[in-house]
């Protein structure tokens, strides 16, 4: 039996994005023991996943985890996070391994000089090279999120007007040139015809109050009132999903979910779009083109930094409501 180290400290999305590489390697190499080292804060991600047989929960002391990691015996190491951190792991295993391109020069020709090199290649496909090693090859079969159930979402949960069927908007966002403006978010609920539910986490319910005072009770703001694996189960429960570039719109990708997805100051490009099985699925990318300051960062900012904002302030909003509404 060969056991095998997948390294992906976090985040959400980035988590979900390796569920082909686990489901592929447990299928092809159905002898092998799959474990897996993320952040404590992370398992409820993956720790349902019925291809994984350990998760190992890193919380602050590397060094303790690395000597319980040594005394498995691991046949080989998958770093799909590839840092400093997951190279310390690697080192210290000293077993052979595999990882993969992050693309990090080519991105900033992209953001800082305009000019793109990025392959037309989605990370998770990237992901494959940490494997190639082994004759672990993609089975286009899409992403995978496991709800445990207890964490199950029905829609007798749901206020009255959403038991019917609703559309999930993800409002949240790891910095606030990814994110929705919360006046460009009220016009866009305004204007969909089926109830809504805001997910996000409690950092949004502020914005989330405002959009349900000016639309009422056709929006349920559910920002901070549940775990990620009851988010994830409203997801799965929701007609079709509007979503900022963040961690849930890859869980709507794992769930098959017609996506309509908002790109601020990042692109698609970047290879992090939803991703879906093959032949199958819905994703409509959202997005202002030809702006010059556009991609301004990898990542995101706190503000931005040309002040104007054009990326997200500049979305139709009429013609995305059309969308969701057809």
């Amino acid at each position: 039996m060969k056991k095998i180290l997948i390294i992906r400290f976090s985040s959400i999305g980035d988590i979900v994005l390796t569920t082909p590489i686990i489901r592929c390697i447990k299928q092809q190499m159905p002898d092998s023991e799959i474990h897996y080292l993320t952040k404590e804060k992370f398992f409820a991600v993956i720790g349902a996943n019925p291809y994984i047989d350990h998760v190992h929960c890193l919380k602050n002391d590397l060094p303790g985890m690395i000597r319980s990691l040594k005394s498995i015996g691991f046949d080989y190491i998958v770093d799909l996070h590839k840092n400093l951190r997951s190279a310390r792991v690697k080192n210290a295993l000293k077993k052979p391994s595999g990882t993969f391109d992050k693309l990090n020069i080519e991105k900033w020709l992209l953001v800082n000089l305009r000019i793109n090199r990025l392959p037309d290649k989605h990370i998770v496909d990237r992901y494959f090279d940490a494997v190639s090693s082994l004759g672990i090859v993609n089975d286009h079969k899409g992403l995978d999120y496991v709800i445990p159930g207890e964490d199950s979402i029905q829609y007798a949960d749901l206020p009255p007007k959403q038991r019917v069927g609703f559309i999930g908007i993800v409002i949240g966002g790891m910095h606030y040139t990814k994110m929705l403006p919360v006046e460009k978010l009220i016009e866009l609920c305004k204007m969909i015809e089926k109830p809504i539910v805001l997910l996000g986490g409690t950092d949004e319910r502020g914005k989330a109050d405002q959009v349900v005072e000016q639309c009422g009770d056709k929006v349920y703001n559910a920002c901070g009132l549940y775990n990620i694996n009851q988010s994830a189960s409203l997801i799965k429960l929701a007609s079709k999903i509007v979503t900022n570039d963040t961690g849930l719109m890859h869980i709507a990708a794992a769930f098959n979910k017609e996506i309509f997805s908002i790109w601020g100051n990042t692109v698609p490009g970047f290879g992090m779009c939803p991703y879906l099985p093959e032949g199958e699925g819905i994703s409509s990318i959202v997005e202002v083109k030809g702006l010059s300051c556009r991609p301004c960062s990898k990542i995101g900012y706190s503000d931005c930094p040309k002040g104007h904002f054009k990326c997200m302030m500049d979305i139709d909003m009429e013609q995305l409501a059309a969308m969701v509404n057809a």
